[in-house]
């Protein structure tokens, strides 16, 4: 199974994080005491800009759930279909080539999800075998492209996409004043980004998955998430995940690679989710990585900010723009509500197969 490409779109409305944070702070001025904490919040998080899927000055007109789950579903249609038709025409495939399509995000609803509604926007085959998946977080680009090899594994003829979209500024909640919020608000943007794959049988230049593995942590629950009450989304955010970084990753990282007779020191490229300033910190710290090692996840999250599950997929698909001289191997990593994390073994094959 080979990833051969990946198409990312993103919303047209595009802001610096100066100008975010003076609409926070006129948000937030009657009722948060210490502005000087939300600006140092903000600036600490090092996102130099992000887009939104609405013009700034429509936020605060959104007066329920349902009104942000509406332009959820109609922003998500439009930046996700961008996202496939990009990668599709990437890979040289046509919308009737698709056999299966994967569909992740953790920040809006749906029912008919929005890979059925993409059917009649796209042009998809009707006989299109879909698997929407939804809470994963952070870890659905990675774990979407494991379970999209997975599949690919039993079906080698055919051709998958994987399609991301996080419209992380529909979930904002204006009215929580909890440090999670605060640094919510700063760190996480919008966009969408889809993976095409295909089986052993059909041909492709790009990474080869030759393996995956999730590792779940008990007990974990409160470390990120949602609680979903009548308002939305309230962001569960805890200061522990890059502990959670520090006590695991190494030993699911080693244990993973063991399996196939490989060290750390064996991987080339490290696609590798940006989940902020403190996370990337602790990634590179407990797996002893040099400073190059994450800079396409350092670049995407001062570019963009956190897209959750979308964000890896970007690092991916600059990866493939510029990839490692054949015979490279490649590791893709993220971690999320659970908490856990998804391990993704690429390698680049020397000569193109199928």
């Amino acid at each position: 199974m080979k990833i051969v490409s990946v198409g990312s779109a993103l919303p047209n409305h595009f802001y610096d994080q100066e100008t975010l944070l003076a609409a926070f702070r006129e948000q937030w001025a009657e009722r948060y005491f210490n502005l000087r904490r939300l600006e140092d919040l903000h600036r600490n998080v090092l996102v130099g800009g992000r887009h939104l899927s609405l013009p700034i000055e429509d936020y605060p007109r959104l007066e329920s759930w349902g009104q942000a789950n509406d332009h959820w579903i109609r922003v998500a249609q439009e930046v996700g279909g961008n996202a496939v038709l990009r990668a599709l025409e990437r890979a040289d495939l046509e919308v009737g080539d698709v056999n299966v399509f994967f569909f992740v995000t953790v920040t809006g609803v749906a029912t008919p999800s929005i890979d059925a509604r993409l059917i009649n926007r796209l042009g998809l085959p009707a006989t299109l075998k879909r698997v929407p998946i939804f809470g994963l977080g952070c870890l659905a680009g990675a774990a979407g492209v494991a379970r999209a090899a997975d599949y690919l594994k039993g079906h080698p003829k055919d051709v998958a996409v994987l399609l991301s979209v996080e419209l992380c500024s529909l979930t904002l909640q204006r009215e929580d004043l909890s440090v999670e919020n605060l640094i919510a608000s700063g760190l996480f943007g919008d966009g969408a980004a889809a993976a095409v794959l295909v089986g052993a049988d059909r041909g492709g230049v790009g990474p080869r998955v030759v393996d995956s593995r999730s590792s779940f942590y008990a007990d974990t629950e409160r470390v990120m998430g949602w609680d979903v009450s009548e308002r939305g989304f309230k962001v569960v955010l805890s200061a522990d995940v890059p502990n959670m970084v520090r006590k695991h990753l190494r030993s699911d990282v080693d244990g993973f690679l063991a399996m196939h007779n490989l060290e750390r020191s064996d991987i080339a490229v490290w696609v590798s989710h940006p989940g902020g300033p403190r996370v990337l910190e602790a990634m590179q710290e407990t797996l002893e990585l040099p400073d190059e090692a994450l800079a396409g996840a350092w670049r995407s999250l001062r570019e963009v900010g956190n897209l959750s599950s979308t964000s890896v997929l970007l690092v991916l698909e600059e990866t493939l723009r510029s990839p490692p001289p054949p015979g490279s191997w490649g590791l893709m990593s993220a971690m999320g509500p659970g908490f856990c994390s998804e391990l993704v073994l690429m390698r680049w094959d020397a000569e193109p197969t199928g």
